[in-house]
């Protein structure tokens, strides 16, 4: 091999290291040492270096997260050690049974118990060989699962290769894959939005993901996975489950962060009780905790049944459920044109939270629970998050509840709505409805996409039914004169909202993109769509086959972009767009005095909205953080700053006050 090659397989090597080291502190340890920018430049080097180089791509190469064709259908797996599902237990009698088994069964010798949350989501075995990911398989029947290697190789917290300092090489890791709640909650909005049913809780969509035959749309949605079981190593075992997490977070993998060791069963009880009155405090839903004996020899010599560990139980808190009335069904039009039915509840509190509306998602959901109007009915915060009509109490029926019926005509607009046969959601046809309309201004406006603060859906409301505005396009032909005729509208807060209408006229195309509301494209896939075509003239002339190479774009999605961007009505829309002078094409990246300076927001700012900072900053040249990294140079603090200062004063970052960074931004 010549010079050159070897140099190239060094860097290749070098930069497979860098970058795995930065998934690492980025998304296990929150702790990132470089900012966005520099990673992306990481791994635009190494993805040039493995197209050019094709024989140097290495298993666990960050690339080679997302790739392969979709699968016709999942092999079957064995587990390396039998997959157990644990005992349940619902009150502190129940515990200390099992506490009392434990001790008669080891014949009563001291007895330590770790306990740990429990994530409730999808459990996951990890195969690792030689140090680098090789399997990633479900629990199945506990002996044989299916094979989602595809998938679980997509979670950024899941390295493919193991950290060397752990001592583990091969070896078989147990966790839970699962969605944070605002992950979770991002992702049925954007569901919703595109008329797609939403997931009924954060487990069902974490198995619905992992269970997905393309892995590129495992991709898209903000997986993470949590580890809790050491099963197989072909090595020594450690001699506690307390020092089997030790190794595996060692070896790259995150474990949870509230592992507490008791040597009494009081001591646990006391403990679960503290957790179930914050059970909402951690990003992720929990429904109880697990207590396990902390000996490894101890678990060996307590055995299992045929189907549950005798060391280990789950001690589950009450769901969050209560019975109230189905008052009525409501319709909601959605900016697709999707028709939601809506529950329309008695109030009633549910874990402190009062719930008087829950989604029904479509007709064949309420068809499928046999819902009537007037009946007594289940409701749960699913997830702790989203209120949900579980069943009708049948035995409680009176005779005088009433069967719901989807309406053929929309209630918002009168036009025909039809539903096609691939398809759960029934939906207006009238492109102009005005409920339609409304909602596609919302979302036009909203924060991740063009952030158009001072319009919110009162607004919307007046500007829509008085005809000011029939479009987004509209929203760039009013003035302070015209606001100032609708209802509770001043002079000052007229100009203020026409001030942040001409701002956004400098958005980046990317959230242009996105705020034009196609099916199926989310933010990431606006941005990806982007990064790949530049411009708006390159994305309307692509292929669906075109569209299908980007990262995380399928078939479905690709085929929605192109519908939308061939229907003349979406063509003339983005001409006027681009006449009014919204951005078409993705900016160069600017220089300026700023050129190399990263900086870090914390607090409210008074002179300014914070995009407008942010705004600043890069047309002067710099970058924007997200969290406090070695990269950052400034940390500008203004009202009531989070915890972001502290952690850059203990990082020695320079911060300044807002006055100090006005300055700045003026000498630039």
């Amino acid at each position: 091999m010549n010079d050159g090659n070897e140099s190239t397989r060094k860097r290749v090597k070098e930069l497979v290291r860098l970058i795995s080291h930065h998934d690492r502190k980025y998304y296990v340890e929150d702790d990132p040492e470089i900012s966005d920018y520099e990673y992306d430049m990481l791994l635009k080097e190494l993805s040039a270096l493995e197209a050019d180089n094709p024989e140097l791509i290495l298993p666990d190469s960050p690339t080679q997260r997302v790739s392969g064709r979709p699968l016709d259908e999942f092999s079957q797996v064995e587990h390396m050690v039998s997959m157990l599902s644990l005992d349940n237990c619902f009150s502190p009698d129940e515990l200390r049974e099992f506490d009392g088994r434990v001790r008669k069964w080891l014949g009563g010798v001291g007895v330590e118990y770790v306990v740990e949350l429990k994530i409730d989501g999808l459990g996951i075995a990890l195969l690792y060989q030689d140090g680098v990911l090789v399997r990633g398989a479900t629990r199945g029947d506990g002996r044989v699962g299916e094979d989602v290697t595809s998938n679980v190789r997509t979670i950024r917290s899941i390295p493919l290769r193991l950290a060397p300092s752990s001592g583990l090489s091969s070896t078989e890791i147990r966790g839970e894959v699962y969605l944070p709640v605002e992950g979770f909650r991002r992702l049925n909005k954007e569901r919703e939005d595109a008329g797609l049913q939403a997931f009924a809780n954060p487990r069902n969509a974490a198995a619905g993901s992992i269970r997905q035959l393309d892995p590129r749309v495992a991709a898209e949605r903000p997986l993470e996975a949590t580890f809790y079981a050491l099963s197989y190593n072909d090595g020594p075992m450690p001699d506690t489950h307390t020092d089997c997490l030790e190794t595996i977070a060692k070896a790259g993998l995150k474990t949870s962060p509230a592992i507490r060791v008791f040597k009494t069963i009081e001591g646990v009880l006391d403990h679960i009780s503290s957790w179930e009155s914050r059970r909402d405090d951690v990003e992720y839903e929990i429904d109880g905790m697990v207590v396990k004996v902390n000996s490894i020899d101890h678990q060996r010599r307590l055995g299992s049944t045929a189907k549950n560990p005798r060391w280990a139980i789950a001690y589950k808190f009450p769901a969050k459920q209560m019975t109230t009335r189905l008052l009525d069904i409501r319709i909601q039009v959605g900016r697709t044109g999707a028709l939601t039915p809506v529950a329309i509840l008695e109030p009633v509190d549910i874990g402190g939270v009062t719930v008087s509306r829950a989604t029904l998602h479509n007709e064949s959901e309420i068809v499928r629970k046999g819902l009537m109007i007037g009946d007594r009915v289940l409701v749960e915060r699913a997830g702790d998050v989203i209120p949900q009509v579980v069943k009708p109490i049948v035995e409680a029926r009176t005779g005088k509840e009433l069967p719901f019926e989807m309406p053929k005509l929309c209630p918002e607009c009168g036009s025909r709505t039809s539903r096609a046969e691939d398809e759960a959601v029934r939906r207006c046809d009238n492109a102009s409805c005005p409920a339609q309309v409304k909602e596609r201004l919302l979302h036009f406006c909203s924060r991740d996409a063009m952030d158009i603060e001072g319009i919110g859906p009162s607004l919307i409301d007046q500007i829509v039914d008085t005809a000011l505005v029939r479009d987004v396009a509209d929203l760039y032909a009013l003035t302070p004169e015209r606001l100032m005729g609708l209802e509770g509208i001043a002079q000052k807060s007229a100009k203020g909202v026409v001030d942040a209408i001409e701002a956004s006229r400098a958005r980046e195309f990317e959230r242009l993109l996105f705020a034009l509301g196609i099916r199926h494209v989310g933010f990431t896939t606006a941005r990806d769509l982007a990064a790949a075509f530049k411009s708006m003239n390159s994305l309307m002339s692509a292929s669906v086959d075109d569209l299908s190479k980007v990262h995380g774009v399928g078939g479905i999605v690709a085929s929605s972009v192109r519908r939308f961007l061939e229907n003349p009505a979406n063509v003339a829309l983005v001409q006027r767009l681009e006449g009014l002078g919204l951005s078409m094409v993705v900016s160069a990246r600017k220089t300026g005095p700023f050129e190399g300076k990263t900086f870090l927001f914390t607090g409210e700012l008074k002179s300014m909205t914070r995009q407008e900072a942010n705004d600043r900053i890069v047309s002067l040249g710099g970058v924007v953080g997200a969290s406090v990294t070695k990269s950052t140079d400034y940390v500008v603090a203004g009202d009531s700053p989070g915890s972001k200062l502290q952690k850059a004063k203990k990082k020695g970052k320079r911060i300044i006050s807002e006055e100090e960074f006005l300055k700045m931004i003026e000498g630039g």
